[in-house]
């Protein structure tokens, strides 16, 4: 199966979801809904984290956080394990309560961060749940314009980017989000949503696995036609195959050859380093 690419970041801010097994639910009733939330602030305080925003759906989640530490994986374990342990043994079942692992993308601070936020105070809109997203009970939204206690939302952070003034902010992040009513979307596939100098910066030159899907890297990559100009032809192989990702199958038929020579022509580059 593959592995989403994950990127652990002091200081980043991550768009996190998890999806129900078999998207089945996973919040049954308010309870289930207060658990998990009790549960999200003692990872909170534990790992050092922020939530800038959050909306519980029926059969997933979004949540919008800050890592201090680089240490997202660990809050996450917790995160979903734990909480799968309470669904399970009030419900007497057994099994995987989240569908693979969650995904996580790394978002830019300043726009990119304020459309994610939109992003995940609409999505029960989207999905029908509701006409307005202060009608949705389990989102951070009704929070952050101060409709209900804070929670574990970190809102004056959040309402920074709105303005100095608490009030003026509100307002302002209210007209924000209002002012979107069709398909927005913030790039889930994509691992990293930011403009091009931020995925430069923190997209790896090369997929860490091979397990990890190379969509990330595709655009931009050079040709092979390009790396077989400017290098011999056997290290054009290796930083062909090892840091862009292409398929031996794919440099054999640029070389118009078999995969097997470029096997063997790859082996016989590595042995000589």
């Amino acid at each position: 199966m593959a592995r989403p690419l994950r990127i652990e970041l002091a200081g980043g801010i991550h768009h996190v979801t998890a999806r129900g097994n078999a998207k089945q639910p996973i919040y049954l009733d308010d309870l289930d809904h207060r658990r998990f939330l009790a549960t999200l602030e003692r990872v909170l305080s534990r790992y050092d984290w922020r939530c800038l925003g959050y909306c519980l759906m029926v059969n997933h989640y979004h949540l919008l956080v800050q890592t201090l530490r680089p240490n997202l994986a660990d809050g996450m374990r917790e995160l979903n394990s734990v909480y799968a342990q309470h669904f399970n043994r009030r419900y007497d079942r057994c099994g995987h309560l989240f569908q693979a692992r969650y995904a996580a993308v790394l978002v830019q601070r300043d726009q990119h961060l304020l459309e994610t936020a939109r992003y995940i105070a609409l999505n029960p809109v989207r999905a029908g749940l509701c006409e307005s997203p202060v009608e949705w009970p389990w989102s951070s939204h009704r929070a952050v314009l101060g409709m209900e206690a804070p929670g574990p939302v970190a809102i004056d952070e959040l309402l920074s980017h709105f303005g100095t003034k608490r009030g003026q902010a509100r307002s302002h992040y209210c007209s924000f989000v209002d002012a979107v009513c069709g398909d927005e979307r913030v790039a889930p596939e994509s691992p990293i949503f930011g403009d091009e100098a931020f995925r430069t910066d923190h997209l790896p030159t090369a997929p860490p696995s091979r397990e990890i899907p190379r969509g990330p890297w595709l655009d931009g990559r050079p040709s092979l036609a390009e790396l077989f100009d400017r290098l011999d032809s056997n290290e054009a192989i290796a930083v062909a195959f090892r840091e862009f990702g292409y398929r031996m199958v794919e440099i054999a038929r640029a070389m118009g050859c078999h995969y097997s020579t470029v096997s063997r022509r790859l082996k016989a580059w590595e042995a000589r380093r």
